[in-house]
């Protein structure tokens, strides 16, 4: 069984880590904060004190990062995963990233003989900690092949979407379209709740309309229990928006509603902070109309 490395444990990567874990993969850790790998490590991880560290021991190392800058210390930077990694071994960069950085990367570490695999992920936090997140893959065919098992151990559903850095580019058009939808979706329940509506109930009748969407059935929930708590930040949304408009420009598409949402986005970030979970977006629409979109009694979690 292949050994495999894992760098980036925040609210996406310990998840992921941990599935492989679950599987049966042996597993060496590392994150800037060592505290993050507690529970994997005691449930059986090994814990290195650095990316090099993590690569030594491992034949492939997953990278799951919050933005390229971090990307490129992690895999070239001292210490760096491409310091420990042997020649044949494998990259496999789980992070959003930029594609045209990805490629660059990817051109450094195939110099030291080392191949590259881009799998990020998508459904939210909730789906990657059953399992059950879905997987985007890039890359040489043969290399994906050999990582499946790895692959169908993170998520419930595999995707290899063709060349390297075309996942990049389905990955930031799923972003793309759920951040587009948690704005409407908060528009639509200041709606039920101007007009009278019960929320609880408004959010089930919208649940089964033509009008649904998988945002609204999860972080409208996290909206009407008042948490925002999706595990997803307001940096990295904007983050992701601006490889959007970075795309639109490149391939030529106008991109009008994604370049709205974008700017309510960046406000929302000015107002409430990069660290701000991104459904606080709809917070900006509460302080606008002076009213809040609670709903008694909702549940605290998210039902997946």
């Amino acid at each position: 069984m292949q050994r495999l490395g894992f760098v980036g444990l925040g609210n996406l990567g310990r998840h992921l880590a941990a599935s492989l874990l679950e599987a049966g993969f042996p597993l060496t850790v590392n994150d800037r904060d060592e505290a993050a790998a507690a529970s994997l490590v005691e449930a059986g991880a090994v814990w290195a004190a650095s990316p090099k560290g993590v690569a030594a021991a491992s034949d492939s190392v997953f990278t799951c990062l919050p933005s390229p800058k971090v990307v490129e210390d992690v895999l070239c930077g001292d210490d760096g995963v491409l310091e420990g990694l042997s020649a044949g071994g494998t990259w496999i960069d789980s992070s959003t990233n930029d594609r045209h950085e990805l490629l660059r990367l990817a051109e450094v570490a195939a110099a030291l003989g080392v191949r590259t695999l881009e799998a990020p992920v998508t459904g939210g936090v909730h789906l990657a900690a059953s399992g059950q997140i879905t997987v985007l893959v890039g890359g040489d065919a043969d290399v994906f092949a050999e990582h499946l098992p790895a692959f169908e151990a993170i998520g419930g559903k595999v995707f290899y979407i063709g060349s390297l850095g075309s996942a990049s580019v389905i990955k930031v058009i799923t972003n793309m379209l759920a951040f587009i939808h948690l704005v409407a979706a908060g528009e639509a329940l200041m709606l039920a709740k101007q007009g009278g509506l019960d929320l609880a109930q408004s959010f089930e009748v919208i649940k089964a309309s033509s009008g649904t969407s998988f945002v609204h059935e999860t972080e409208s929930q996290v909206i009407l229990n008042g948490s925002y708590d999706i595990g997803f930040t307001m940096d990295l949304a904007c983050k992701d928006l601006g490889f959007a408009h970075e795309l639109g420009e490149e391939f030529g598409v106008p991109l009008e509603l994604a370049s709205l949402v974008q700017d309510t986005f960046l406000r929302a970030r000015e107002e409430y902070g990069g660290t701000a979970w991104s459904p606080m977006v709809v917070k900006l629409l509460e302080d606008a109309v002076g009213t809040d979109l609670r709903a008694p009694g909702f549940p605290a979690q998210i039902m997946a």
